[in-house]
């Protein structure tokens, strides 16, 4: 999943820490991802990569001491000011303790000095450097005058030493990056649990009944909520490969696992102390049987013959069965039906005692699995076509109409 940032330009920051080579990597996530991407250097990270190389990246002069110019926006007070976020990855323990001291003495502390917006900071330096007490009491003092903090990774450093102070993944610097601009205040802190995937009924021990449910729509929804600063559950039978990690992750296989973890995320989210309205995206594919005798071990072709009648029974039925009373839900419904698909998904609105549908008609089973989709959001009052696009421009359509579903 792409997302977009066509439109946002971005300033990083870039200090002297070995692991400045991994800004490469984040200035690249950015531009591929259509940012205007803006560099401003320390010096001491000159000392591990060239200014060229970024100017190469981002197709901009890069500002460094030596570059400041006053005849253009290439300075500390200008750059800034066109920016949407800056973001400084990696920030070695010196530069943090002197953002935290308001100390410009280089040209990317009196950018950060001058900048009036987010700052994202992305640690990296020593475990003991960053577990140092004026460094720790930095971090906290930046944390609660509004900066954002991406905390490092815990594994061996350049230096020898095990522990954390490796930069954060610089894929979660752009998470990171891409929640500070696209943060939306009605689902900032706001707990939302999503269920997604075909679940996979055991026949054997090797062997199980499923469907082509890819789980991409569901991982569309739960990256969209992250980045819009909500508190994700994501209940997933297909896994969890490329979100951020902090979406709360919870492993399931079978129609029972999904039943028994949602409600039991559905009961953690409705009992915190919160004003907000928990939500509930029951997206997952969930099986309608399950054989009703799971056999253990792995039975013979021998052992069976030319033909093998399973015998098959229901299973419960997720979204009817669990407590929705204090949550709003939104329901999904595919179908082949062109002619009753729409009243059978209009019909879930009583039948399943949900708030809204995403009602999706496929043509068959290649419908699934691709990178786009087409969505109807159905509630009592209305029908709303979304219309067919990319699953992530899907799903941020999604919540901008699962907001309706709370009054006022």
């Amino acid at each position: 999943m792409q997302v977009d940032l066509n439109g946002k330009t971005i300033l990083l920051g870039v200090t002297g820490s070995i692991s400045a080579y991994k800004a490469c990597d984040i200035a690249r996530l950015f531009v591929k991802a259509g940012a205007d991407v803006h560099i401003v250097m320390t010096s001491s990270a000159e000392r591990f990569v060239s200014a060229l190389t970024f100017e190469a990246l981002t197709r901009n002069t890069v500002l460094t001491d030596a570059t400041e110019s006053w005849s253009s926006e290439l300075n500390h007070i200008d750059i800034g000011k066109k920016c949407d976020a800056f973001v400084i990855a990696p920030a070695t323990a010196n530069t943090i303790n002197k953002l935290n001291h308001g100390i410009a003495d280089n040209i990317l502390t009196q950018t950060a000095l001058a900048y009036t917006k987010e700052i994202i900071i992305a640690p990296a330096a020593n475990t003991n450097m960053l577990l140092n007490h004026a460094t720790r009491d930095s971090i906290h003092h930046l944390k609660s005058n509004g900066y954002t903090i991406i905390e490092p990774q815990e594994k061996l450093l350049a230096c020898g030493d095990t522990g954390s102070g490796a930069l954060a993944e610089p894929i979660e610097v752009f998470y990171a990056t891409a929640k500070a601009l696209f943060k939306d205040p009605f689902w900032k802190d706001r707990e939302v649990v999503v269920t997604g995937g075909g679940t996979r009924e055991k026949i054997d021990e090797v062997r199980y009944i499923s469907n082509f449910s890819s789980g991409k729509m569901a991982n569309a929804l739960s990256l969209s909520l992250c980045l819009r600063g909500a508190n994700v559950t994501y209940i997933s039978t297909m896994g969890f490969s490329d979100l951020p990690l902090n979406i709360k992750r919870v492993e399931a296989n079978c129609a029972e696992d999904i039943l028994q973890e949602t409600q039991k995320s559905i009961t953690a989210v409705t009992t915190q102390e919160s004003a907000l309205m928990p939500y509930l995206f029951m997206v997952a594919a969930v099986a309608d049987f399950k054989p009703t005798k799971p056999k253990d071990g792995k039975v013979k072709k021998s052992s069976v013959g030319t033909h093998w009648n399973i015998e098959l029974e229901q299973t419960t039925d997720v979204l009817a069965t669990i407590d929705k009373s204090k949550i709003k839900t939104v329901g999904f419904k595919a179908e082949m039906d062109s002619q009753e698909g729409l009243n059978n998904a209009i019909a879930l609105l009583e039948k399943k005692r949900v708030d809204a549908v995403c009602y999706n008609l496929l043509d068959d089973a290649k419908s699934f699995g691709g990178s786009d989709n087409e969505i109807t959001f159905i509630t009592k009052e209305k029908q709303i076509p979304l219309g067919r696009t990319d699953k992530l421009t899907l799903a941020t359509k999604i919540l901008d109409q699962a907001k309706g579903l709370i009054d006022g």
